[in-house]
């Protein structure tokens, strides 16, 4: 699997974003740095996943759809939704983890 330069350069932008917004736990609208990069990440992801599937559909009817936009979208879905399963996967470990300390 290959990784898009430029959504790996967006992904880094908008994390510099985050952590440069404010220092503290508390954004403006109450939520935490890391709830904004998680609803962040899941709407790129939808994005990705919303634009793939529009391509499809349009090169399915007849439109004419070009074959590399067809497969970059595809394949940033794909990238979207391996990282979303990633973060998943993460969380899920790290609630494990706490969970099995002794208190």
């Amino acid at each position: 699997m290959s990784v898009d330069v430029l959504s790996a350069a967006n992904a880094y932008r908008n994390q510099l974003k985050l952590m440069q917004q404010d220092k503290n736990t508390d954004s403006s609208d109450g939520t935490s740095p890391f709830a904004q990069l998680l609803q962040n990440t899941l709407g790129d992801a939808a994005n990705a996943q919303g634009k793939s599937e529009a391509l499809q559909t349009q090169s399915l009817t007849g439109g004419k759809v070009e074959l590399s936009d067809l497969v970059a979208a595809v394949t940033n879905a794909e990238l979207s939704l391996n990282t979303v399963v990633a973060i998943r996967d993460r969380v899920i470990n790290a609630y494990n983890d706490i969970i099995k300390m002794a208190i």
